[in-house]
């Protein structure tokens, strides 16, 4: 079974940085895209960082400049660096993974969510 654990979040004042990480265990035979998702209260989930398996990156504009995803391949683990924090960016973020697990067919994984929050 594959599972997602996030750590990393906290209370940040405006200006700071955390680093989010998110390592992926259980039967992985191969891990697709990962990604960074976040939701803020009474609002939609949104897509805020994406890592295909061919190292590109892409990032929702209003985090381009800021935070940086990134990956330890050995540890199967994904990181998301975030500078220059805003109010805004207060939100819970979520790891997603496409694994290939012992099904042999792609499926979506998701970490349980780790709080971040940032004050003025």
């Amino acid at each position: 079974q594959v599972q997602l654990v996030e750590s990393g979040g906290g209370l940040v004042q405006a200006g700071g940085s955390l680093r989010l990480s998110c390592a992926a265990s259980g039967s992985i035979f191969k891990l697709n895209s990962r990604n960074w998702y976040r939701q803020a209260p009474g609002k939609q989930r949104e897509l805020v960082a994406i890592l295909t398996s061919d190292g590109s990156t892409i990032y929702a504009n209003s985090v381009k400049g800021r935070f940086t995803i990134s990956r330890d391949n050995a540890e199967n683990t994904v990181y998301l660096q975030m500078n220059s924090l805003k109010p805004e960016d207060t939100a819970v973020y979520y790891c997603k993974a496409i694994i290939v697990g012992d099904s042999g067919t792609p499926r979506d994984y998701w970490g349980q969510g780790t709080q971040v929050t940032v004050s003025s």
